[in-house]
């Protein structure tokens, strides 16, 4: 009895948190897996003011799951900055997509090794597609990378082009950057840089949060020993036009707040001129609402640049891209389009920083 009592409490000290909008469906589909495979851990909702009937249906199914209810929808990224500054109770937090079916012992490994090395403040298991559970998953797969443009990619997905899982990514290693579908992320670092960048709201933003992880002195990892199942684009379709405006808006955001000062002209005037031709291709294929998404980001962008310029301060870049782990030191555009490389294992190893 005291080993399974020990056993059920293993994760008491952390915190599985999902994000909530009118997301019942995907609540009543894997809330049940998330319970059964929790290993102790308080398991929170927090709800961004759902006009669907979640925050009834929980409470009359699932009592004991701590909910936290939002007076507006306040987006992905102060949904969980609000959220998380009440549980100060807590070491670990666990960021988990509405959308994602854990596996047995999925949260064991994660923590062990946050325990096992104190440097490190995040890490992501391999996510892999709910729909073809050999296929990795767009958000996350094997580990996240970035080009030297800023360009985020993973191993196992680059671009739209996704592998099959073999085993090649069942290894333990410092990445650029962990999925906001499923990342567990110590509590004190999270705190200390004020969780997500609240102007993103959505997209990005755990990426964002982890170059600034790395600036501030911390680790960020991938765990291939923990595997989860991302259904992906639960609450907004890469198709949709919002999406196309808060990936291009966020992205140059991305790149502004966090390269290095000798390589930021450099990068910033190529990402905005790659940024340009990809609206001319929207707009050659007929997609003029994602053409339009393009030049609002870029309009915005630059209507909020003092905010921008106050945030780069904050993060305080000064790795090159060829310090950091996790980076590809060449153009992921030229690689993917021009060359050909579709894979991550294609792209030549010595630009690879692993």
């Amino acid at each position: 009895m005291a080993f399974n009592e020990a056993l059920s409490s293993y994760a008491a000290d952390v915190a599985v948190v999902i994000l909530n909008w009118n997301g019942r469906r995907w609540l009543e589909q894997f809330l049940p897996s998330v319970l059964a495979h929790a290993d102790g851990a308080a398991i929170v909702v927090a709800d961004n003011a759902s006009s669907d009937d979640s925050v009834a249906w929980l409470r009359a199914q699932y009592p004991q799951v701590r909910l936290l209810l939002h007076p507006e929808n306040l987006g992905f990224c102060e949904g969980y900055n609000h959220a998380l500054r009440q549980l100060p109770e807590f070491r670990y937090y666990v960021l988990l997509n509405s959308d994602v079916d854990v596996t047995p012992g999925w949260l064991r490994p994660l923590r062990e090794l946050l325990e096992a090395q104190p440097q490190i403040a995040a890490v992501q298991p391999k996510i892999l597609a709910h729909a073809h559970r050999q296929e990795f998953e767009y958000a996350g797969a094997g580990g996240g990378y970035l080009d030297r443009l800023a360009y985020p990619f993973c191993r196992g997905r680059l671009f739209d082009t996704l592998e099959t899982d073999h085993g090649q990514y069942n290894d333990v290693r410092p990445v650029a950057w962990a999925s906001g579908a499923c990342m567990l992320v110590r509590a004190s670092a999270w705190h200390a840089l004020d969780g997500l960048e609240p102007a993103f709201f959505a997209h990005m933003e755990e990426i964002d949060l982890c170059w600034r992880l790395w600036n501030a002195g911390h680790e960020v990892w991938y765990h291939g020993g923990s595997t989860v199942f991302h259904v992906g684009g639960g609450t907004l379709h890469k198709s949709n036009p919002r999406k196309t405006y808060l990936n291009f808006r966020n992205g140059l955001a991305l790149l502004y707040k966090n390269t290095a000062p000798a390589e930021l002209p450099g990068a910033f005037i190529s990402r905005v001129l790659l940024d340009w031709v990809a609206a001319a291709q929207f707009l050659a294929k007929g997609a003029t609402a994602d053409a339009r998404a393009v030049a609002q980001a870029h309009w915005h962008f630059w209507q909020k640049l003092g905010y921008w310029r106050q945030r780069r301060r904050l993060a305080q870049p000064h790795f090159r891209a060829a310090q950091r782990p996790g980076v590809y030191n060449g153009s992921l555009v030229w690689a993917y389009f021009v060359r050909g490389w579709k894979t991550f294992d294609a792209l030549p190893p010595a630009q690879k920083r692993q």
